[in-house]
């Protein structure tokens, strides 16, 4: 009888130890690792030119959706592009419901908090956009601040904290995306919208467009975009041994260029 009770209890032991060895290993498994096992970099968007955007063909185009091709042939994965609610962005990458944000995601401190960038690979800022007819109305900061005026934004942007924070006489108005805010102005339902620079640019560029425009010299802000991984996520160094090298051997550059962005596109390291 002790002899079984011995063996029963050296049974217990061993698989209590080997399952501890099992999770361990599990528990040691890297991000870099955990997207490597899969094969594939699960990326979440939103759905604007120039970033990334289905063209006529209906083919997902533009330069992130590109940029982030040509860094997944060169790290062995094949991308995966999920359109995502940008105000739960922090919550679908900490669910490991996509592997980064890669859609000209503004770096901040507060990002920070719960994401690591990899290097900035463009340079965008936030602007104001107002219908051609209005031209002669907004032409600065105070003109923008009024009360009973109406602004229009990509709710948990960038877009938002700089309308919240230069026009707070005004009306704020959160939408799902930087073209949903584009369209509020066109229809007359805004008077403005407050979206990123390059998008302004390209879109106003748009037939469809055509009576939208910048406000000239207004700049709200300056700011560095990048992509964003879990934070602590080790796949963050791998990627920007990429990006290096992309912007390096002119990749980058021709896919820049395709999209009108090649004063825009340049590599910082230092954000």
């Amino acid at each position: 009888m002790k002899r079984i009770t011995a063996a029963i209890t050296i049974g217990v032991v061993m698989c209590t130890t080997l399952f501890g060895m099992s999770a361990s290993v599990m528990a040691e498994e890297s991000d870099w690792e955990y997207i490597q096992n899969k094969g594939k970099l699960v990326v979440g968007i939103t759905e604007f030119d120039p970033a990334n955007y289905y063209d006529e063909n209906g083919d997902l185009v533009g330069f992130d959706t590109e940029l982030t091709e040509a860094t997944c042939k060169e790290l062995g994965l094949e991308p995966e592009f999920v359109i995502i609610d940008w105000d739960s962005k922090d919550l679908e990458l900490k669910s490991k419901n996509i592997d980064c944000i890669w859609n000209m995601f503004g770096v901040n401190e507060e990002r920070k908090s719960y994401t690591d960038f990899t290097y900035a690979y463009i340079i965008n800022g936030e602007v104001p956009v107002i219908r051609k007819t209005d031209s002669e109305t907004y032409t600065d900061l105070e003109s923008l601040n009024q009360p009973g005026l109406t602004v229009v934004f990509e709710e948990g942007s960038t877009g938002q904290d700089c309308a919240e924070e230069s026009f707070p006489d005004t009306d704020l108005l959160p939408v799902a995306g930087q073209t949903d805010a584009m369209l509020e102005v066109k229809a007359g339902t805004a008077d403005y919208a407050v979206v990123d620079f390059l998008t302004a640019s390209s879109m106003t560029g748009n037939p469809d467009y055509s009576d939208l425009m910048v406000v000239p010299d207004v700049v709200l802000s300056i700011e560095y975009d990048s992509a964003g991984f879990r934070k602590g996520s080790d796949a963050v160094e791998k990627v920007n041994e990429v990006l290096k090298k992309l912007y390096e051997d002119g990749t980058a550059a021709a896919i820049a260029e395709k999209y009108g962005l090649t004063d825009q596109a340049v590599l910082t390291e230092d954000i």
